[in-house]
């Protein structure tokens, strides 16, 4: 039985500040200590670290950077978007749109400017200021001329470790599934360093665009202890993986933006060696890796698979049914919503219940927005989009629906929450696959005809002994206080119109006879 580790209290937390992290913070639920005036406290709770913002606005014209030099909001910098024939546009977090820099266009000379300063842009079209987390990453014409410019802000942040310090633990391979900018490079970068300078494990990071590690040859210190190895072509990451696990024996290899088929059957690879695996990969829910066929092998693929009568009649479905083909790659997929909402799946479980049109029980991760302690509640999956428009969760409505909210300190009690992942308690985070479905669409009291769905899910043999003992028919077929003749099917004399029409044809038969 697996346990979940509580955080450790007074550990040593180092984040960036220009060349170096000096920031010390204390575990999860505590509150950060922010040294200096280059650490800035989010509304969610974790600290961010504004790194060298001064080297990427070097990249940036004279007129475009003054403005963002002395900006109120320069802490909250998203990106800076340059295209050609068109203002330059600054864009900050939590703001919609974006607000123009200056009133003249984008010319030719400018981008050849920003060019000049960043050096050769790679295969991907991406480059980066050596020794710094920013991304500037290109827009080409058909010529392959530079026509557009994104210059994306890098920062170490941390605190948002805290969301899954209960995780890091147990030696489950992670993926963080989510939209663009919802900040899963960050949280994977910060992984790298409480797993290396902290858990003292064996982390090698494969880092495409050096977007984890900071452009140069030097790693950025945001990532700790961690090695990393760049990839020269993006198209040949899933070599670069494996060469990572032949070559430098590590026990946690971290792969960003995961994205082909071949790094999916890498992944796989890795994970049957036993090594652990922590990734990223593009989308919003999990049903969108199950009907993506290029990821899919990594929640363990989808096939189709045809059911003898007798299976099919005992599962109440049709003959040809979906299935997951083999174990995920892996075990844990965190759909991040948001930077401080976040729901987790145990795999096997959810896609075994998605694919037979159960709900599953999920894990959902967030901040509190009062205290600034991460809480931790199991509901049923069809509820976290009202918990996330909403902010907060909604009235219990049922067992399975009401909450089982927690600290994250607290995750580690007798009644854990990786206890029911490996099959301790019923309709729980993890085993809803096997537990009859419940809550208000189940519910005896507002479906009348709830009955006749647990029908689906037994044997033959058994539906007889079902029906009477909810009253249906008597032990050896009489008329149930529900039944009536119409339901003495179940005892197999056949429906009582039938049983009254063959008594009279046989009636009629005779009186023919005796004429």
């Amino acid at each position: 039985m697996l346990r979940a580790p509580v955080a450790r209290p007074g550990s040593q937390r180092r984040c960036s500040s220009s060349r170096r992290l000096t920031l010390q913070t204390r575990a999860a639920g505590q509150e950060s200590l922010c040294p200096g005036a280059d650490c800035l406290a989010e509304e969610d709770g974790s600290v961010i670290v504004r790194d060298d913002l001064d080297a990427l606005l070097q990249v940036l014209p004279a007129d475009i950077r003054e403005p963002l030099v002395s900006h109120p909001e320069r802490a909250s910098l998203l990106e800076v978007v340059l295209d050609l024939g068109r203002r330059p546009e600054a864009r900050f977090l939590g703001k919609p749109g974006g607000q123009f820099l200056r009133e003249a266009e984008i010319t030719k000379d400018d981008l050849a400017h920003a060019e000049a300063a960043l050096g050769d842009f790679g295969g991907d079209n991406r480059a980066g200021v050596e020794g710094t987390l920013h991304r500037i990453s290109a827009i080409r014409n058909r010529k392959g001329s530079i026509v557009g410019l994104t210059c994306r802000v890098g920062r170490a942040v941390t605190g948002h470790i805290d969301m899954i310090r209960d995780v890091l633990d147990v030696p489950n391979s992670v993926l963080f599934l989510g939209r663009p900018g919802v900040g899963k490079t960050t949280v994977i970068r910060e992984m790298a360093r409480v797993l290396s300078d902290e858990l003292h494990k064996r982390v090698v990071i494969v880092d495409t665009s050096n977007e984890i590690g900071g452009d140069g040859d030097v790693p950025h210190p945001a990532i700790g202890g961690a090695r990393r190895m760049q990839v020269p072509d993006p198209s040949q990451q899933h070599k670069i993986m494996i060469e990572a696990v032949e070559n430098h024996m590590p026990e946690i290899v971290i792969v960003d933006e995961i994205g082909t088929e071949a790094e999916a059957l890498a992944c796989r690879t890795i994970a049957e060696r036993g090594v652990q695996l922590i990734g990223t990969a593009h989308g919003q829910l999990l049903e969108n890796l199950i009907k993506n066929p290029t990821l899919s092998d990594l929640v363990g693929g989808i096939c189709s698979v045809t059911l003898g009568d007798e299976e099919a009649r005992s599962r109440g479905t049709q003959k040809s049914v979906l299935e997951r083909k083999a174990p995920p790659t892996f075990p844990l997929v965190i759909e991040m919503r948001e930077r401080a909402y976040w729901v987790t799946h145990w795999v096997e479980d959810s896609v075994d219940c998605l694919l037979t049109g159960r709900v599953p029980i999920v894990q959902v991760r967030r901040r509190d927005s009062g205290s600034k302690k991460v809480m931790v509640e199991e509901c049923r999956y069809d509820t976290t989009e009202e918990r996330d428009s909403s902010g907060a969760p909604p009235a219990p409505t049922g067992a399975p629906t009401s909450p089982v909210a927690r600290h994250a300190n607290d995750i580690a009690d007798a009644n854990g929450v990786f206890d029911s992942m490996f099959g301790y308690g019923p309709a729980t985070f993890g085993n809803s696959y096997g537990a009859a479905d419940s809550g208000p669409a189940a519910s005896r009291g507002s479906d009348p005809y709830a009955w006749a769905q647990r029908l689906r899910d037994i044997p033959d043999e058994d539906v007889l002994a079902e029906l009477s003992l909810m009253g249906y028919t008597g032990d050896t077929g009489s008329v149930g206080r529900r039944g009536g003749d119409k339901f003495s099917f179940a005892s197999g004399t056949g429906s009582s119109k039938k049983s009254k029409r063959r008594n009279s044809v046989g009636r009629a038969v005779g009186n023919t006879r005796r004429r």
